[in-house]
C-alpha cells in the first residue's frame, strides 16, 4: 500500500476543498470510511463531498446518528450517507447490525457510501476502501490523515498540506 496522504486543514474552505477533491475521485460502489473523535469534522466533509457530487444547497445534510442512514440522489446516482457511532457499544454485533442496514448491497447497487464511526465494519461494509479519513483535532487545525485505494488520486493541491 502506498504512503498515505497527510494534510492540516487550518479552516472551513480547506475542509470543503478536501472534500470536493474527494467527490471528484469517487465512482459508483466506492466506500469512504471516516474516523475522529466527536466534532472533528467528519459530518461537514461528508457534507462538502456530498455538495461535490452535486446534492443542491438546498438539501440539508446532517449527521444520521439517531436514524443511521440518509440517501441522497446526485447527478452520478446515490450517495449514502451513514453513521455507526450508536452501534459500537456491542462490537461483536455490529456485522450483523450493519448488514441489516443493506449497506454493502447499496454499494453493489452503484451508490457511493460514506461511512462515520465505521473502521470496526469495514469487511461488513464489503472491504475495498476506496478512503479511509482520519481526522484529528490540533487545537483549531484539523491533521488529516486519508489511505484506501483512491487516496493517491486525489488533488490535493488547493487544500492546505503542511507535510
Amino acid at each position: 500500500m502506498s504512503a498515505p496522504v497527510v494534510l492540516e486543514l487550518a479552516s472551513r474552505k480547506d475542509t470543503q476543498r478536501l472534500g470536493r477533491a474527494m467527490a471528484a475521485v469517487l465512482e459508483p460502489g466506492d466506500l469512504v470510511v471516516l474516523s475522529g473523535d466527536l466534532g472533528a469534522g467528519k459530518t461537514f466533509l461528508v457534507r462538502a463531498m456530498a455538495r461535490g457530487l452535486g446534492v443542491p444547497r438546498e438539501v440539508a445534510i446532517a449527521s444520521p446518528t439517531f436514524n443511521l442512514v440518509q440517501e441522497y440522489t446526485t447527478p452520478r446516482g446515490s450517495f449514502v450517507h451513514a453513521d455507526l457511532y450508536r452501534l459500537l457499544d456491542e462490537p461483536e454485533r455490529l456485522p450483523l447490525e450493519v448488514a441489516r442496514l443493506d449497506l454493502a448491497e447499496r454499494r453493489a447497487e452503484g451508490a457511493i457510501v460514506a461511512v462515520e464511526w465505521g473502521e470496526g465494519a469495514i469487511r461488513a461494509l464489503g472491504d475495498r476502501v476506496a478512503l479511509l479519513v482520519r481526522l484529528q483535532l490540533d487545537g483549531c487545525t484539523r491533521r488529516v490523515t486519508i489511505e484506501g485505494v483512491k487516496a493517491t488520486a486525489l488533488d490535493t493541491s488547493r487544500a492546505s498540506s503542511r507535510e
